[in-house]
C-alpha cells in the first residue's frame, strides 16, 4: 500500500472518529457543562478568528496544495517555500491583528449587554487567530508533502480532546472560567506547537528563506491565486461563523451559544453527505477529463437519491427527536433553539437533496462561476440575517441560513442544466419525498411517553418501520430494496 493509501485511510478512520467525537462534545457535553453565555463567548471568539485567519492567510494554504509539486526539491529546501508559505501570511496576521485592536471599541460596542463578558477576553481572539493561521497553513504544506494523517489527528481529535477536558476542569471547580478560556487557547497553541515539531520530526521544517523561491513561480501569479481562493473560501467560512457571531452582536452571548448548539446538533444531517462528497470529487474531475457525460449523468441522479434517502430519514430522526436531545443536555434554556435546529435541518437537507452540483461546477471548465455563487451565499446571509435576526431572533438567523442555502442550490443546479444539460431529479425524489412526510406525520401524532429513552425507541423505531415499508412499497429507491435483499439472505443464514 502506497502512502497515499496509507494516509488516506487513515484520514478517514481519524475524521469519522473525530467527527463523532466533535458531536458528542459540542452538543452534548460541552452543553452540559458550561452556560449558553459561555459558549456563546468561546463560539464568538473562534468566529473572530476563524475569520481573522482567513484573511490574513489571502489564500496561501490553497496556494501551497496548488503550487508545491513545482517548488518540490528536497536538496535545496524546497526553494526556501515554506518560509514564503509561513512569511506572507504572517505579514497579514500583522495587519489584521492591529486592525482587530484598533477597532476594539468598535467590535465590542455591538455587544453591549456582554461587554464584561467578552472585554477581558478579547485578546484571546487573535491569539486563537495566530494558532488557526499556522495550523491552516500548515496542515495544507503536510498535505502536499502526502503527510497529513497526524495533521488530521491533531485538530479533528487532539484539540477536541484538550477542550474536553478544560471544561471538566472549569466544572470540577479546579479552573475558573478565565482559565478555561486560557486552556482553550491554550489547546491550539499545543496543536499549532505540536505540527511544527511533527515537521522538524519528519525533516520538513525548512524555514530558510531563499530568494531562488522567487524565480520559481512569479509572487504575482501565487497571490493573484491566493486571492482567488480567498474570495471562493470566505462564503465557506462565513456560512460557518457569521451567524453566531450576528445573534451575539444582535441579541446577546448567550443567544449566540443556544444558536451555536442549534447548528451542532443540525450538523449530524451533513455528515453522510460529507463522506458522499469525498468520493464524488475525484470521481466527477474523471468524468469531465474523458468526457463521460453518461456517467457523470447517472451519478449525479444516484447520488441526488442516495442523499434523499438518507437525508429525510435522518432529518425526521433529529426533528421528532429534539426533545430527547435537549434532554441529555439537561439545560432547559438551550432547549430554546429547538426551533432554529428545525430551519437549520430545511436548509441542510436541501443543500444535500440537490446532490453533488457544486462539486459538477468547480470541476468544470466554467469553474470561475463557482466564485460568482459563493460570493453571492456571502452577501446573502449578511443581508437576510441583519433584516431577520431583530425580527425572528434565533429562527431568523435560521431561516436566514435555510433561504441562502436552498437559494444558492437552486441557482447551481440550474446552471448545471442551462450549461450542461444535467440536472438529477426524477420522479422517484417525489416519492421519497411524500412516504418521508407521511411517515413523519404518522410518528408526530405519536403522544410523547415520560420516558426520554422509551420515547426514543417508539418514535425511531416506528419512523424506521413506516419508512422503509413505504419505500419498498413504492419502489421508490432501488437502494432501498437492495438493502432489503440483503438483509433478508443474511437473516436466512
Amino acid at each position: 500500500m502506497g502512502i497515499v493509501q496509507r494516509q488516506s485511510l487513515r484520514n478517514t478512520v481519524i475524521s469519522y472518529i473525530g467527527l463523532a467525537i466533535g458531536f458528542v462534545n459540542t452538543t452534548l457535553v460541552l452543553p452540559r457543562l458550561l452556560a449558553p453565555a459561555q459558549i456563546g463567548l468561546t463560539t464568538t471568539l473562534m468566529g473572530l478568528a476563524t475569520l481573522g485567519a482567513q484573511f490574513a492567510a489571502f489564500g496561501f494554504a490553497s496556494t501551497a496544495l496548488r503550487y508545491f509539486p513545482y517548488f518540490r526539491n528536497p536538496a535545496r529546501g524546497h526553494s526556501g517555500f515554506l518560509a514564503l508559505l509561513l512569511g506572507l501570511p504572517l505579514l497579514g496576521f500583522g495587519g489584521v491583528a492591529g486592525a482587530m485592536w484598533a477597532g476594539k471599541t468598535a467590535i465590542l460596542a455591538h455587544y453591549p449587554t456582554d461587554h464584561a463578558l467578552l472585554g477581558p477576553n478579547y485578546p484571546v481572539a487573535i491569539g486563537l487567530m495566530l494558532c488557526v493561521l499556522f495550523i491552516s497553513l500548515q496542515d495544507a504544506y503536510l498535505k502536499a508533502q502526502f503527510h497529513s494523517a497526524f495533521s488530521s489527528f491533531v485538530q479533528e481529535i487532539g484539540v477536541r480532546v484538550l477542550v474536553l477536558g478544560a471544561a471538566a476542569a472549569y466544572a470540577a471547580g479546579w479552573l475558573t472560567f478565565n482559565g478555561f478560556v486560557l486552556a482553550y487557547l491554550g489547546a491550539y497553541a499545543l496543536a499549532t506547537l505540536s505540527l511544527t515539531a511533527y515537521l522538524a520530526a519528519i525533516g520538513e521544517l525548512r524555514l530558510r528563506p531563499s530568494r531562488a523561491v522567487l524565480r520559481v513561480r512569479p509572487l504575482r501569479e501565487l497571490l493573484a491565486y491566493g486571492g482567488f481562493a480567498l474570495l471562493s473560501n470566505i462564503s465557506g467560512t462565513l456560512l460557518l461563523t457569521i451567524d453566531a457571531l450576528m445573534v451575539g452582536a444582535k441579541l446577546n452571548l448567550a443567544a449566540a451559544g443556544i444558536y451555536a448548539i442549534a447548528f451542532n446538533i443540525s450538523t449530524a444531517l451533513a455528515l453522510p453527505f460529507r463522506a458522499l462528497y469525498k468520493t464524488a470529487y475525484p470521481l466527477i474531475a474523471e468524468y469531465w477529463k474523458e468526457g463521460a457525460f453518461d456517467k457523470m449523468a447517472d451519478f449525479y441522479r444516484r447520488s441526488t437519491r442516495i442523499n434523499t434517502l438518507v437525508g429525510c430519514y435522518l432529518a425526521l430522526g433529529i426533528a421528532l427527536n429534539l426533545d430527547f436531545i435537549y434532554g441529555l443536555i439537561q439545560r432547559p434554556a438551550y432547549a430554546v433553539g429547538t426551533s432554529a435546529v428545525l430551519l437549520l435541518l430545511l436548509g441542510r437537507l436541501a443543500d444535500g437533496i440537490t446532490g453533488v452540483n457544486g462539486i459538477i461546477v468547480i470541476t468544470s471548465p466554467r469553474y470561475r462561476f463557482d466564485l460568482i455563487f459563493n460570493l453571492g451565499l456571502t452577501a446573502s446571509i449578511v443581508v437576510l440575517n441583519a433584516l431577520l435576526i431583530p425580527r425572528l431572533g434565533l429562527a431568523g438567523a435560521a431561516l436566514s441560513n435555510a433561504i441562502a442555502l436552498a437559494g444558492l442550490n437552486l441557482l447551481r443546479t440550474w446552471f448545471v442544466w442551462r450549461a450542461y444539460g444535467l440536472q438529477p431529479f426524477d420522479g422517484r425524489i417525489g416519492r421519497i419525498g411524500a412516504v418521508a412526510a407521511a411517515a413523519g406525520a404518522a410518528v408526530w401524532a405519536l403522544p410523547a411517553l415520560p420516558n426520554l429513552w422509551a420515547n426514543l425507541l417508539l418514535r425511531g423505531g416506528l419512523l424506521t418501520g413506516l419508512y422503509a415499508g413505504g419505500l419498498l412499497l413504492t419502489r421508490a429507491a432501488p437502494e432501498a430494496a437492495s438493502a432489503w435483499s440483503w438483509l433478508r439472505r443474511r437473516l436466512g443464514r
